[in-house]
């Protein structure tokens, strides 16, 4: 057992119009006890949150996988894998049964999220198709500078929290370890286990 394994993590509560707001304060103080960042949504974008930054990304990284490891040279090219390809598929060794499970109850959002990635990858096949090394460019870096930019805000703000003020209890708002997998990659952060679902 960790006892500071919450510490600083974000926590998601998605109560419904009809719950009580006194069970929501108790959750929240319950949570903000052991350290963790309570934050609020409703269910539907919980689910739409966690379809595009942590069930999509599993999607991925299962199908990627798959392709390559099933090409005849496929084992060949697995055993030249380095540390970009491992960190990629990394979740791909995730439990398939929980998966399965999680990938099925979400599937709405999840096919949302993987319309909008295949549109995204027909554009960097067009671009790349055309010879088009302008516009490849501007795609790269578009991702480039946007993930740069979204890992220095948040450890900016990991850092604000470790060291600013105590916040009081009911200052923020979310939902709990999801029921599917209690481990939970909480809205995509990898510092925990992998897991997470819906409601």
């Amino acid at each position: 057992a960790d006892a500071a394994l919450y510490a600083g993590r974000q926590v998601i509560l998605t109560p419904l119009a009809k719950t009580a707001p006194e069970l929501i304060q108790k959750a929240t103080d319950t949570w903000a006890a052991i350290g963790a960042q309570v934050l609020r949504m409703t269910p539907e974008n919980h689910d739409a949150a966690c379809a595009a930054v942590s069930h999509l990304p599993h999607v991925l990284a299962f199908a990627f996988f798959n392709a390559v490891s099933r090409q005849p040279a496929g084992r060949d090219y697995l055993s030249l894998g380095g540390p970009g390809f491992r960190d990629f598929t990394r979740i791909a060794a995730s439990n398939p049964q929980v998966w399965r499970d999680i990938l099925m109850s979400n599937r709405e959002e999840i096919l949302k999220q993987m319309q909008r990635f295949r549109h995204a990858l027909d554009a960097m096949e067009h671009v790349i198709n055309t010879a088009n090394v302008d516009a490849l460019e501007a795609l790269n870096r578009s991702a480039s500078e946007a993930r740069s930019t979204g890992q220095r805000n948040a450890s900016n703000e990991h850092k604000r929290r470790r060291e600013g003020p105590d916040r009081p209890p009911g200052d923020q708002t979310t939902r709990a370890a999801h029921d599917n997998n209690r481990r939970g990659d909480q809205l995509g952060h990898d510092n925990v286990p992998d897991g997470g679902g819906p409601r």
